[in-house]
Order: C-alpha cells, then structure tokens, then sequence
C-alpha cells in the first residue's frame, strides 16, 4: 500500500513543521530511553540549579529580556516535576543574586515581580515545601512578606524541599554565617577567646542560610557557562557539578536525565 505524501498546502512551512515534529519525537524517545537506564539508587539527593541564560535566550528569539525572564519562572515547575519523579529531595535554585540588584531599574523591578510570582506559584501548587536562602534585607518588604508567607503555608508539605536563592551570594553567606556564630555567642555569655577556640567547619555549616540541609550532591549549570559565580562556595566543596549548553528556557527534561546519567557514572567511578 503506498505511503500517501504529507500535504503540500503551506510549502516550505510544512515541512518545517514536520521536521520539528519528528525532532521532538526523537527526542522524547532518548530521553525515554535515558530513563529507562536510570539508577534511582545513585541519584543526586539535593540538586543545585544555576538557571542562566534567560537573556540571552530571549535576544536569540528576538524578544525582550523581560520575556526571557517569564520562560525562564516557567520551567520552573516543569523541572521540580521531573525532580519527583527521580526522587530527588532537596533542590536549590538560584534565583536571583546580589550582584542582580546593580541592574537598570527598568530589567530590576519587572525581574522582581517575576520572581515574587515564581515563590507564591511554588507555594499554591501543594507539592513542594519552600525555604527562603540569601539575604532578607536586600529585598523590597512585598517580596520578604511574600517569602515568609509561602514558608509558612508549606511548612507542613511532605514534598521536595525547595529553597529559593534570592538575594543570595556566596561570600555573604558566609559572612552571614560568621555573624550569626558571634550573636549566638554574645548571647550565651561566650568569650571571643572561648568561640575561638571552639569554632570548627560543623559550627561554620550549621549557621549557613542550609545548615540542616545536606549538602548539594550535583550543581547544574545552564548557557554554557563553567563557573559557579559564588553559588553555595561552602557547601558545594565535594559536590559534581555539571554544565550544560543550553539556556534556561530551553533545558529539557532529555537534558537534566543526562545530568543525572552523567552524575551516576561519576559516582560509581569515584565514590566509595
């Protein structure tokens, strides 16, 4: 029986069309495959996640840097999805950082907005328990209101732990850390001479924005990029990272199961 021909109504545009959807197809059939191999037992259990590239996916696509930031908050619930069902338990996300706050006003306030979006969209869906990681007094007091309150409204959840870092830097969470170590101490009565000679790297890590949280076993990196600009510098000192060409729009679910395949086979080889 012969194949009848695709339908030549549109030209060049149909097959385009045509081509993408078999692209797709492919796609979705690797990943299928990538997954169908995945060892759930050598899954990462706390996922760091540098989303970059929303900027430049948007002037790749001819559109505005307010609209990359939208694609980039809506992958968001997508890729927590695809964390669940790899049983994957805590995920940080980096969300916005302190050096953000030196952008125009005119990309700062609308990135702002997105972001407050991003934490009470999180906290109405029911399945993810949200924490707050970075800096409270950087951010407007709609967005720590917010924060607080999505806290709170998920406390309860049996879900993945999702930390949101926004106002987060590396070096000021450790500054935080060490000033939060010397109100403890002034508050008990403890002498300088004392904390010094009873601080160690467990009291340094349990005063982190994360101190008791496990530390991240695998930090993802979107755009090509291959450095962690000061994410998590404390806690990530033996985690894998892995960085990935796409931008943040763009990643998907083929590309974090590749991630985890990659973190397997480095686990195995060098763990234990």
């Amino acid at each position: 029986m012969p194949i009848p021909c695709p339908i030549r109504t549109g030209g060049a545009d149909n097959h385009v069309n045509l081509r993408d959807k078999l692209r797709g197809l492919l796609v979705r059939l690797y990943a299928r495959r990538v997954e169908g191999h995945l060892d759930h037992a050598q899954v990462p259990k706390h996922i760091g996640v540098i989303m970059d590239g929303n900027r430049r996916w948007a002037k790749a696509a001819g559109s505005s840097t307010v609209h990359g930031h939208r694609a980039g908050a809506e992958k968001i619930e997508e890729f927590l999805g695809w964390c669940t069902e790899t049983d994957v338990e805590v995920v940080t996300l980096w969300l916005l950082s302190t050096d953000n706050f030196d952008r125009p006003q005119e990309e700062l306030g609308p990135l702002l907005g997105i972001i407050e979006d991003v934490v009470r969209t999180l906290a109405a869906d029911g399945r993810w328990r949200v924490h707050h990681v970075g800096t409270m007094d950087l951010l407007p007091a709609g967005m720590q209101t917010t924060l607080k309150e999505a806290e709170e409204a998920t406390a309860h959840i049996d879900g993945i732990l999702v930390n949101v870092a926004i106002g987060y830097g590396g070096r000021q969470e450790i500054a935080d850390a060490v000033r939060s170590m010397l109100n403890e101490a002034a508050e008990k009565g403890t002498s300088v001479e004392e904390l010094a000679e009873a601080v160690d790297t467990d009291m340094i890590g349990r005063h982190l924005y994360t101190g008791d949280q496990p530390d991240p076993d695998l930090v993802i990196r979107t755009s090509g990029e291959q450095r962690l600009s000061g994410f998590m510098l404390w806690q990530t000192a033996h985690s894998e990272y892995y960085f990935c060409d796409v931008f943040w729009p763009a990643f998907r679910k083929v590309d974090f199961l590749r991630a985890l395949r990659d973190y397997a086979a480095r686990h195995r080889r060098y763990g234990g």
